[in-house]
């Protein structure tokens, strides 16, 4: 499974100003995320939970030749599963979640669960972020822009409220195509939301898009 933009985008995005010191990957995948920010935090826990069994063998394979594998923990299951017993808060939670809701289903099974919401609806993913959350701790994610206000009213009735918006353009041409949205459970005052732009043309990316990814690229 090929890492795509919207996992890079969260891993170099997501605020830690909560020095958080566990962490959660909701659908890891093949845990791009996990290690990012592992890369990027002084965390000690960083648990990471995927359902597909190959997604969830890669990571495995990624967390242990990672210079951080001492702290890097995937779990093979579904997020139903995962909450039925809690165990542990954490101070920040991450999730590139499924977000295909239109009706329609490829030949690619696979690609089917990896990808379409049915897997995990936002309401369960925010029931889990609500569960799990520690009580300073931070809800990150990046969804489709169409889905930005549903996305933040659901998460209001569960009491967790934006800190940090930025909506994502391919070009300065294109329309904005993901929000990426960050929560506490503390109302701040209005948020105010920034924008990125990703590429100026084809591979030639913006100052602001190289200056959030460019510690994680080996060339960029």
């Amino acid at each position: 499974m090929k890492i795509g933009t919207d996992g890079v985008l969260l891993g170099a995005w997501t605020p830690l100003e909560n020095n958080p010191n566990s962490i959660l990957d909701i659908g890891t995948g093949t845990g791009i995320i996990a290690l990012m920010l592992a890369q990027r935090s002084a965390a000690t826990q960083i648990d990471a939970l995927e359902i597909d069994e190959d997604a969830y063998e890669q990571a495995v394979d990624n967390f242990e030749n990672a210079p951080w594998n001492d702290k890097l923990f995937c779990f093979h299951a579904g997020l139903d599963e995962f909450i039925e017993e809690p165990e542990d808060e954490y101070d920040l939670i991450v999730s590139n979640p499924p977000f295909y809701v239109e009706d329609y289903y490829s030949t690619n099974k696979q690609r089917d669960l990896a990808r379409f919401q049915d897997a995990m609806p936002f309401e369960d993913l925010i029931e889990a972020a609500d569960l799990l959350l520690s009580e300073n701790g931070i809800f990150a994610v990046i969804i489709p822009f169409k889905e930005e206000a549903k996305f933040i009213d659901l998460c209001a009735e569960a009491e967790l409220f934006p800190i940090k918006i930025t909506r994502v353009k391919g070009t300065h041409q294109t329309p904005i195509i993901r929000s990426l949205l960050a929560f506490k459970r503390f109302e701040m005052s209005t948020q105010s939301a920034n924008e990125l732009v990703i590429e100026i043309s084809r591979h030639e990316y913006t100052d602001e898009y190289i200056e959030l990814t460019k510690d994680f690229y080996l060339k960029m």
